[in-house]
This record gives structure tokens, C-alpha cells and sequence, in this order.
């Protein structure tokens, strides 16, 4: 490999290395805060954040990888002219053709690892996803609970509260329930809190003394009791037949279906998401070819303007994807059409690009001053 080659292949890899992690820990830092506001909402178990965050990393992958690849290569290209080191190249006989090698070397691994993610890692982890949810709506309400902070379950139809136990594996503390049916609104406290399984295996919670009261909307009706013991019976649920039924159901979404199924299924759903799952590593392709005219500025110029064109760009060319998916989800566009229509288009607007760069602009006449 030229001294050329291995310089740029080099450097291609270290701005795409610091871009990737760059943008995975950019991206972990707002999933984290989104799911511990859902854990906190006691939406999801403060169990499963990491699982979600790491398996929502890996179906956010492919496109982290596109985007730090055409960055990478456009940073590379965008250094060389502002400190003047094209200069040298083109006086050694190279020219902007003369990069697609080296950037292709690197990036037909990085769209080789985008299609493995697209077509297989992708739908695990979407699946994954779907199942650790799906896990956790089965469990019952008193084991979503978690002590000082509030729950909702059914709706908002029953909000729990409960303080921890005061010994280890002891009973809970004071509790505090509202729930409301079809005519009252039902508000229960309780000093403490326990549960008792039957030998059939139903479940119950037995609330220690404490007073309900309860109020009807609208009327002027309202009782009050005390207890010293209340038992609420948990609904069980069959575990197994309702997590195989939540199965099907993430099987179902078009995200998280294998795609052996898809090429089989023959419906504008599945073919759309086929189609995505194949743009992603050509756009990677597209996008790291392209970056080679787009970073052929003027060292004279500012250093902002021509970033921001490449990542608007970079921007379009993704968001058409999206649309070309729905248009061939929603029967609008032939999957035949649509699975190479926006490669196309910004394959031949690479070319342009390109010829532009490549051209030799003939210089202006001399002007000749008329005689007096």
C-alpha cells in the first residue's frame, strides 16, 4: 500500500473511531434518562434499564455507524485541504478519484457490519426490547411496587405508596391506595403490609390495621371503616400462555421480525422494513463517497458552513429513506422502485459533485485596453 493509501486509511479510521464513541456515548447518556424517567414513572422496572439501554443501543447501531463514517471520511478530507496537505497530492499526480480506494477500504467493513446488524442484530435486539416490557406488564402490581415512590397500574385506575419494611425481609410499611371503579373512589391506609400465597397459588395482600374510605363522585355519600386486617385478592396470571402471546405480538411488529420472515411474508409492511434493513449499509456506502467532493472546501473560507451542508445532507438522505419506507409500506411505491430510487438520486448528485470538483476551469482572457 502507497505511502498515500495507508496515511489516509489510517486517519479515516482514528476520526471515525472518535466520532463513533463520541456519538454511542452521546446516545447511551439520553436513553438513560429517558428509561430511568420511565422506571421512575414505574412504567418499566429500575432492573431492566441497563438490559434496555444496551439493547436499544444495538438497534440504534446501524445508523450511529453511518453517520460516523461519513463524518469521519468528511473530517479527514476537510483537514487535508485546510492545512494545505492536498496541495502536495495533487502535485504528486493524485486527484480526488484517487480516495475512493482508500475510503472504500474502509468503508466496506463498516457497511459489511451495518448488514449483519440491519438483517440479524437489529430484530434480536427489537425483540429483546419487546420482551423484557412485556415481562415486566405480567408481573403483578405488588411486585412493581417499589417502596417510596409512587405507581400507577390499570390506567391510573389503582395508585400505590409504600414505605420500605423496617427489618430486612420484613413486611412493608405503611401503605397507601386509591383506587376507583365505576362509582367510588376508594382511598385505604394501612400501618403495614404483607403478602400470603394459598396452596393453589393464588396471591393476596394483607394490609394490616388501617381505615378505607369511600366516596362517591358527584353524590353526597361517603363511608368510612376501619380494619385490622384487609386482604385484597392479586389476579393471577398465566404466565407462560400471556409472555408466548407477548411474543407473537413483538414477532408481529416489523421491527422485531427476523428477516427470513420478511422475505417470505410478501406484504408492503414487511417489504418496507426489508427495504430499510437494505438502505442503511448502501446509504453507509453512498454517504462515505459522497463525503469525498463535500469536503473539498476552501481552506480560505469558514470552517462552518460546508459541515453544516454535509450534515443537512447527510440528514435528507436518511429522512428520504424513511419516507420511501412509509410510501412503500402504504402501497404508494413499487418495492422494486423504492429499494434503489434514493441511492440513485444521490449517487448521480455524487457524480455531479465530483465532475465539478474535477473540472479544469479555463482561465479568463486577458482584457486588452481599446485605444484612446
Amino acid at each position: 500500500m502507497s505511502l498515500f493509501k495507508r496515511s489516509v486509511v489510517s486517519e479515516i479510521i482514528n476520526h471515525f473511531s472518535v466520532v463513533l464513541s463520541t456519538l454511542i456515548v452521546v446516545w447511551l447518556s439520553v436513553i438513560l434518562v429517558r428509561l430511568l424517567g420511565e422506571a421512575a414513572a414505574g412504567r418499566i422496572g429500575a432492573d431492566v434499564v441497563i438490559g434496555l439501554a444496551a439493547f436499544t443501543t444495538i438497534a440504534a447501531l446501524p445508523i450511529i455507524l453511518a453517520v460516523s463514517i461519513f463524518i469521519g471520511v468528511l473530517t479527514t478530507i476537510t483537514r487535508n485541504f485546510r492545512e494545505s496537505e492536498m496541495v502536495v497530492w495533487f502535485s504528486s499526480g493524485l486527484s480526488l478519484l484517487n480516495w475512493i480506494n482508500p475510503v472504500m477500504r474502509v468503508t466496506i467493513p463498516v457497511a459489511i457490519l451495518i448488514a449483519s446488524l440491519t438483517m440479524f442484530g437489529t430484530p434480536w435486539a427489537n425483540q429483546q426490547i419487546g420482551e423484557y416490557r412485556a415481562r415486566f406488564e405480567l408481573r403483578s402490581d405488588l411486585s412493581k411496587i417499589t417502596p417510596g415512590q409512587f405507581l400507577e397500574t390499570e390506567g391510573g385506575a389503582r395508585v400505590f405508596f409504600v414505605e420500605g419494611p423496617s427489618v430486612p425481609d420484613g413486611p412493608l410499611g405503611q401503605v397507601f391506595m386509591r383506587i376507583i371503579d365505576q362509582n367510588w373512589l376508594t382511598l385505604i391506609t394501612s400501618s403495614s403490609a404483607d403478602t400470603v400465597i394459598e396452596s393453589n397459588g393464588d396471591k393476596f395482600l394483607v394490609l394490616g390495621p388501617g381505615q378505607r374510605y369511600d366516596i362517591k363522585p358527584g353524590a353526597p355519600e361517603m363511608r368510612l371503616s376501619k380494619f385490622d386486617a384487609f386482604g385484597a385478592r392479586i389476579e393471577s396470571k398465566d404466565g407462560e400462555k400471556s409472555l408466548e402471546t407477548a411474543r407473537e405480538r413483538t414477532l408481529a411488529s416489523r421491527r422485531s421480525r427476523p428477516t427470513a420472515l420478511l422475505l417470505t411474508d410478501n406484504v408492503p409492511s414487511s417489504l418496507g422494513q426489508l427495504m430499510w434493513r437494505l438502505a442503511v449499509p448502501l446509504a453507509a456506502l453512498s454517504l462515505a463517497l459522497m463525503a469525498i467532493p463535500l469536503g473539498a472546501v476552501n481552506p480560505r473560507m469558514g470552517r462552518s458552513g460546508d459541515l453544516l451542508i454535509a450534515g443537512l445532507i447527510a440528514m435528507l438522505y436518511l429522512n428520504l429513506i424513511n419516507i420511501s419506507q412509509g410510501w412503500i409500506i402504504s402501497g404508494k411505491l413499487s418495492f422494486s422502485i423504492g429499494v434503489w430510487l434514493v441511492h440513485g438520486v444521490f449517487g448521480l448528485f455524487t457524480v455531479g459533485l465530483l465532475w465539478h470538483r474535477l473540472r479544469v476551469k479555463l482561465p479568463k482572457p486577458p482584457v486588452v485596453p481599446s485605444a484612446a
